[in-house]
């Protein structure tokens, strides 16, 4: 085998791997806290982690596919395995533009009539969290808020009172999310009776969703960090 099929092959196992990795990362359990959800709760997040789990065994069972698929190719063949591979990635890690259908929500104050001095209301990381973890829940494809993409490696933060995400602050209200769905319909349908829409009712914050048939969301900038897939590593290696 040639240095450069073996290297081809290296990096094709590293855009596979590293798919899973992204996959894997979301099914991971945070820190352990006491359980107060009722059974249907528990029955319902149990359900969700079965479906992860299966999606996940069906992504390691497409890529050892892909593998065997690609070494029966022709060199050409090969070099065209790869650069759809590398694609696959970018497009699951938000590094490239994404346009289609879903739905709009807008984050507004709200405000009461009431005799007593109200603060100006803002979207704390834990509620932001949860509208995320929501949309993810209900179909969502790609999500975006304001101008920064939401992707698996996303940190959403707070710093000094100020909700963070990418690293970057959240702006201020009113906030635009924007999210991709193959059904905004049955998407909007659960958000407009998500527990997310309460929770943020409670903090004086309106949820309103639309449906648009053309939404572009814009690509992830914060770098990677990556650095076996830098051009000058990958450089030297293909000499």
């Amino acid at each position: 085998m040639s240095k450069r099929t073996t290297w081809m092959i290296s990096v094709i196992f590293l855009v596979i791997g590293f798919m899973i990795a992204i996959q894997y990362q979301t099914t991971k359990a945070g820190p352990v806290e006491r359980d107060t959800r009722d059974v249907w709760e528990i029955r319902e997040a149990l359900e969700s982690q079965q479906t992860q789990q299966q999606d996940l065994l069906e992504k390691i069972s497409k890529a050892d596919r892909t593998i065997e698929k690609y070494q029966e190719q022709s060199q050409q063949e090969q070099i065209e395995t790869l650069k759809s591979s590398i694609s696959t990635l970018e497009r699951k890690l938000g590094l490239t533009q994404q346009t289609g259908s879903g739905i709009i929500i807008e984050v507004k104050p709200i405000f009461v009539e009431t005799e007593e001095v109200q603060s100006y209301p803002s979207i704390s990381p834990e509620l932001l969290t949860r509208l995320i973890n929501d949309l993810n829940k209900f179909g969502a494809t790609e999500i975006a808020i304001g101008n920064e993409r939401v992707t698996n490696l996303s940190p959403v933060r707070g710093v000094n009172g100020y909700t963070y995400i990418n690293n970057r602050p959240l702006p201020p209200l009113p906030v635009t999310i924007y999210a991709l769905s193959s059904n905004p319909e049955k998407l909007s349908d659960y958000m407009v009776v998500s527990q997310s829409k309460d929770y943020f009712a409670i903090e004086n914050l309106e949820l309103k969703v639309s449906i648009k048939s053309n939404i572009t969301l814009p690509e992830y900038e914060d770098p990677l960090h990556l650095e076996v897939l830098q051009k000058g590593e990958m450089g030297e290696t293909s000499e």
